[in-house]
């Protein structure tokens, strides 16, 4: 299983609110999907204004919001 999946780390303006357990070869935009629907990161998004989603490959997703 650990050589199909990574885990991580999902931040909301920086601050880490979630990880994320993705397969190896997931595209860049199933990636940042799958962080936007986490049932951990919702209630930090609900209701703001996501301006930006950036995906460092293989090391993090940070959802900058208003």
């Amino acid at each position: 299983v650990y050589f199909y999946t990574m885990e991580i780390p999902v931040q909301v303006n920086g601050k880490l609110r979630a990880l994320l357990v993705v397969a190896r070869d997931a595209a860049e935009e199933t990636i940042k999907e799958q962080a936007l629907r986490s049932e951990d990161i919702q209630p930090h998004i609900q209701g703001k204004q996501v301006l930006r989603v950036i995906y460092i490959p293989q090391r993090v997703v940070n959802i900058v919001i208003r």
